[in-house]
């Protein structure tokens, strides 16, 4: 494996990239930074969030900035002031042997004024938010007359964000003669064209397929009703007890509700969004990177930028429009080696943007079930347990209580003591999800999507199926969905074969293989649904010709069925 003394960098900044720890080179500086210290050619790089792409452009320029000129000779353009300031960062820090070299970072939101006196002081380079370059371009004060070096990080989230024309104005103040290097996690369209009008003949340079996600990270998706999305997230959040993640939301509304809701039920989050202030999103954020916060709830717009590499989910509570934006989310896990998981809460229409995510990116989806009650408790147990037996104990304090603690317990034997103190934290879970209901959606997929056939069979494949009765329907919110769910939840079976499903008003039949009919009866029998007591028995054969089962004219129920009948057009 290359390292990055074979890559033609100076002892001064290889000295600070040995500090920071970093030896090999990721693909796309092994790719971009022999080809831009040698060369002078635009460039163009594709490469997905978290591959090391500051420094792929960021050493080069470092490499050939001349110190003794105090004039602007790079300037950096990104979509975010988050995204701006970790740059800024990261060039500090690889330039913290090249003494006499300032870095200059410039965004909205911030003291204009103070930014305008570093400018005036003299700096090498400037990295910045679009709109904020302009203005202090039209200004006067930043001057791009001695520009060598211009950089577009992002430029596709920069378009994202409706900041073309503030580009075409920066570059129309640049100098013909500078290099102009392009970097983007995605190729759409739009990118084409602007390296087509922004970049002369550039170098084109690919890591890893052009809108593909990064296989460092497991893309799953869960399916519910949208109206248990809520509940679904919290489920998936008390599974993954250690979670450090982003939940992305679609507008400013839904965050700030997802937020709250979270936070009222005791989870460790947050918000950002549009609607704060640059001082609370600064907090927002200092506290979300030091893991005070471990869910941090966001729109596409405020999370641009935030540059975190131990997330280790990224959830999707609504999939994007943009194809390109669910790569860009799942990219901000899975990053500097590590492994992470992106998920998708999808509900019952939205099989097909994942199917279309899966055949434009070449992810695969892995599709999951949403965790039980009980398997909930089992996993925050054992978290507990884990807890407590990677414990930290401060003797020195600790001990000087241990007589009065061993008076006070002495009546109780080891195994009641350890079932008591597990029981302090543990009892609240237990309470909540005692009796929780199935949130997961069963129905029909096609076989090359999903990981399997369904449990439902087609229409058209009759086999040995029995005709069930159960005495509950769209009243009590019945759909076909749920009853499948409800049957293999009770009957403890994952695989049980399904026919036609016909819910009405009261009650409601379905088919099912026959060899199972005897242990749906047994394991629905005296099961509630909905304040409602179940009942399920064999019906008879829905006669042909005749309407349709329940309907006028449409035959018996099975044993007593007919008096059932009257009895439900009565309570109509």
């Amino acid at each position: 494996m290359i390292t990055f003394k074979e890559l033609g960098l100076s002892e001064n900044i290889l000295k600070a990239i040995d500090e920071l720890g970093f030896v090999n080179p990721t693909p796309i500086q092994e790719k971009s930074i022999p080809e831009l210290i040698n060369n002078k050619s635009d460039l163009v790089a594709l490469a997905q969030t978290g591959t090391g792409k500051t420094a792929a452009f960021g050493l080069p320029v470092l490499e050939r900035i001349d110190i003794s000129n105090n004039k602007v000779q790079a300037l950096m353009l990104c979509p975010t002031r988050e995204l701006a300031l970790q740059i800024s960062r990261d060039l500090e820090n690889f330039s913290k042997h090249m003494k006499g070299l300032h870095v200059t970072s410039v965004y909205g939101g911030a003291d204009i004024q103070k930014q305008i006196k570093e400018l005036r002081r003299g700096t090498h380079i400037v990295v910045g938010t679009p709109g904020r370059v302009n203005d202090l371009t039209k200004r006067g004060i930043l001057k791009l007359a001695n520009l060598e070096y211009l950089v577009l990080d992002e430029a596709d989230e920069m378009l994202n964000m409706g900041f073309k024309e503030e580009l075409d104005s920066i570059i129309g103040n640049t100098p013909d003669s500078r290099q102009s290097l392009l970097f983007s996690a995605t190729m759409p369209k739009e990118i084409a064209s602007m390296a087509k009008r922004y970049l002369t003949d550039p170098v084109e340079l690919k890591v890893g397929k052009t809108n593909s996600g990064a296989n460092t990270v497991d893309h799953q998706y869960y399916m519910v009703h949208a109206k248990d999305r809520y509940l679904a997230l919290k489920r998936l959040a008390d599974i993954h007890p250690d979670i450090y993640g982003i939940v992305f939301c679609r507008t400013r509304y839904e965050t700030k509700e997802v937020a709250e809701k979270l936070m009222s039920d005791g989870y460790s989050a947050d918000a950002l969004h549009g609607d704060l202030s640059q001082a609370q999103r600064d907090q927002v954020m200092h506290r979300f990177r030091n893991k005070n916060i471990q869910i941090l709830v966001a729109t596409d717009v405020a999370a641009r930028g935030i540059d975190v590499n131990e997330l280790t989910h990224v959830i999707n509570y609504n999939l994007p429009d943009d194809i390109e934006a669910y790569t860009h989310r799942s990219g901000r896990t899975g990053r500097a080696g590590k492994t992470g998981t992106s998920i998708a809460i999808i509900h019952t229409k939205e099989s097909s943007k994942i199917r279309e995510i899966e055949r434009i990116s070449g992810i695969k989806f892995t599709k999951k079930l949403i965790p039980s009650g009980e398997e909930i408790c089992q996993r925050q147990l054992f978290h507990l347990v884990d807890r407590v037996e990677n414990v930290e104990v401060n003797h020195e304090q600790v001990d000087s209580f241990l007589p009065s603690i061993f008076e006070k317990l002495e009546g109780f034997d080891r195994e009641e003591l350890i079932k008591r103190f597990v029981s302090v934290e543990f009892n609240r879970f237990i309470a909540y999800y005692e009796g929780a209901k199935d949130l997961n959606v069963y129905r029909k997929e096609r076989d090359d999507f999903g990981g399997g056939r369904s449990n439902r069979r087609d229409r058209g494949d009759r086999g040995n199926f029995a005709r069930m009765y159960i005495n509950v329907g769209k009243a009590k919110n019945l759909t076909a969905p749920r009853l499948m769910g409800i049957v293999n939840e009770y009957s403890g079976k994952n695989k049980i074969g399904f026919g036609k499903i016909e819910i009405l008003r009261n009650f409601s039949f379905f088919e099912v293989d026959e060899g199972n009919k005897s242990d749906i009866i047994s394991a629905l029998k005296g099961k509630a649904f909905e304040g409602e007591t179940l009942h399920v028995e064999q019906a008879s054969a829905k006669p042909s010709g005749g309407g349709g089962g329940g309907r006028k004219g449409g035959g018996n129920y099975g044993n007593g069925g007919g008096n059932r009948r009257r009895s439900d057009k009565r309570r109509r």
